[in-house]
């Protein structure tokens, strides 16, 4: 298994993986699935349904929004994606699963990835350890971004 802070996989390999993770979950891997999958790995801005609709559907001019939807969602529910806890209304989605963390841009709303070791090597306070079972440690910062903050 890959260690949270190893190089990243490549494209080749998170496509082999995800081909895994649908056959272990039973889930059949169509060209519509493969597709929005991939159109998730190569993004780097952390799309909403919406924007993998656009990109998608000048390939594949019979998708649908409500099919971008749908699929978004038992992705998220076999956890094959993470859907990125944002202040908008819409929801961003990511393929990157390797323990990370968020910077959102409260402006031009631009999420960018970081990793924090410290934090995430650290012991909960005891407050939360006797609250349950934490299964999920990940934070958010809001700000502004430096390109934005210049302008």
């Amino acid at each position: 298994m890959l260690n949270q802070y190893e190089e990243k996989p490549s494209l080749q390999e998170k496509l082999d993986d995800f081909e895994s993770a649908c056959k272990a979950a039973g889930l059949k891997l169509t060209h519509q699935r493969l597709e929005i999958y991939h159109a998730l790995v190569v993004a780097l801005d952390h799309p909403s349904a919406e924007t993998v609709y656009q990109r998608l559907k000048k390939r594949m001019p019979t998708i649908s929004l409500d099919t971008i939807y749908r699929t978004l969602t038992t992705f998220e529910s076999h956890g094959l994606i993470r859907k990125v806890q944002t202040a908008e209304s819409q929801a961003r989605f990511e393929a990157q699963m390797l323990q990370h963390h968020h910077l959102i841009c409260d402006k031009c709303k631009e999420i960018i990835d970081f990793q924090w070791r410290v934090f995430d090597e650290s012991n909960l306070p005891e407050a939360v350890t006797l609250w349950g079972k934490i299964q999920h440690k990940n934070v958010v910062l809001h700000g502004i971004c430096d390109k934005c903050l210049q302008n």
